[in-house]
């Protein structure tokens, strides 16, 4: 999942109007930074229930632990036989381990593995906590991995071209290795965790076609789904073995859908088509820095493609916000429609998610630099539900900060103040250091027209 760093919460302040972050702002949108207050994190609940049949989620079984993000096809399927072990190796931060500790929990309560962290001596899985310098040596586009077989990076390094790495080669799993940085912000490191833990215990595919998945990569979900608990928990079944062909898969797996998920029986099939290669490229190319020709000719090729495919899902939805990402630099006006455009794709197919949730974050941003302080509370009350809903600490934060600023223009100071102060222990956990905190409100406040007349 390589495109986290390229996509995720990306640059909310609209080019137009940003300033320096060394530009004086009002008193009122700078707060000390020995005043933050203690960062806040989300209690773990379990994800809710995936809403689609199970004749559709029996495909995505398939194509999930068949294939790899490359394309290749897996001969097998391959899992951990036995109690699972996890260990952290490295520098863990406290945010790490409550984190890993809540996950943990929510996989043996909603997946039903026997999984258990140890503190010492060999483990099936283990967590590499190194610094981002050192991932992205390894891995230069990624945010962090997961490899068979390896026990550091310097192992991984000798061993990256050997059948020793290969997913495809293995028998079964024994050792996995997770590498994440810890020198990120808390949020980034916990969906590290959920990604790559994810898929060292089962699937090891990523499709766009999935709106309701981690495994997706488009990075919306950075939190396992009950979908995704649903999909691990069919994947640990005892009548999954280990060393299944897809075929002997194939014939067992609408049964075991059937036993784990009965409401999902009642549900009548609607499967969407399989993402092409050429779209998948042109996205790729289009979620580069804004700004240049070639990924916003990108952008405007992925969405005549959905187009001309006849999608009204949520992927013609990212190729609208794409697009939208690229026309920022040069083209607000644009820029907004397409933001408006995919927002109105996300509700219908995933209303209240986080990819709505974004797209509302967006044009309530518009919405507070063109003076519309009212429009902008509307979008943001229900951006505000989704975040929550998805366990988004830097979406959360940034809805708070732009709630503030709304309220400050409707003259409601004392709300904006507290609802200011609501965001920082948010924006702590979503976006890390106090530097990026201060960062992000100073972005926020500069969207507030009123702000240039103080």
């Amino acid at each position: 999942m390589v495109l986290r760093s390229l996509i995720l919460l990306a640059g909310l302040a609209l080019t137009a109007c940003s300033v320096p972050t060394d530009t004086p702002l009002p008193t009122r949108a700078v707060v000390a930074e020995t005043t933050l207050p203690p960062i806040k994190r989300f209690t773990s609940t379990a994800g809710f229930a995936p809403t689609r049949s199970n004749a559709d989620m029996a495909r995505d079984f398939l194509d999930l632990s068949f294939q790899l993000e490359s394309g290749r096809a897996l001969p097998r399927l391959t899992k951990f036989e036995g109690p699972i072990t996890v260990r952290i190796e490295g520098r863990a931060t406290q945010t790490m381990q409550q984190d890993l500790t809540a996950l943990l929990s929510r996989l043996r309560r909603e997946a039903r593995l026997d999984i258990s962290q140890v503190t010492s001596g060999d483990a099936n899985i283990t967590i590499h906590a190194v610094t981002r310098r050192n991932i992205r040596r390894a891995l230069p586009n990624a945010a962090c991995f997961v490899v068979p077989n390896v026990t550091d990076l310097v192992d991984y390094r000798s061993a990256r071209s050997s059948n020793r790495t290969d997913w495809s080669a293995l028998q079964n799993r024994e050792r996995i290795a997770i590498f994440l940085s810890y020198d990120t912000s808390p949020q980034d490191i916990r969906d590290c965790l959920h990604e790559e833990l994810a898929q060292a215990l089962g699937p090891l595919n990523d499709l766009f076609r999935l709106h309701d998945s981690v495994f997706n990569d488009d990075n919306f979900h950075s939190v396992l789904t009950g979908f995704d608990m649903l999909m691990l928990r069919a994947y640990y079944d005892p009548v999954i073995k280990n060393g299944m062909t897809r075929a002997e898969a194939s014939a067992r797996i609408r049964g075991v859908l059937a036993r784990l998920n009965p409401s999902g029986e009642r549900r009548a099939s609607n499967p969407l088509p399989t993402t092409p290669n050429t779209w998948k490229s042109l996205i790729t190319t289009a979620l580069g820095a804004p700004g240049s020709n070639q990924r916003l000719n990108a952008a405007n090729r992925a969405v005549a493609f959905a187009q001309s495919q006849g999608w009204r899902d949520h992927r013609l939805a990212f190729s609208h916000y794409a697009l939208a990402r690229q026309l920022r630099a040069d083209d607000l006006d644009q820029a907004k429609l397409h933001f408006e455009q995919a927002a109105r794709l996300y509700a219908g197919v995933a209303k209240g998610g986080p990819q709505e949730s974004h797209m509302l974050i967006q044009l309530a941003a518009y919405d507070i630099s063109d003076g519309n302080p009212d429009k902008a509370l509307v979008r943001l009350n229900a951006a505000k539900a989704a975040a929550n809903r998805a366990q988004n600490a830097a979406q959360l934060a940034s809805v708070l900060m732009l709630q503030s600023e709304a309220l400050a223009m409707t003259g409601r100071t004392q709300d904006a103040r507290r609802t200011r102060l609501d965001s920082l222990g948010w924006a702590r956990y979503g976006f890390g250091p106090d530097w990026a905190v201060q960062a992000r409100l100073r972005e926020i406040a500069a969207l507030n027209p009123q702000n240039e007349r103080l």
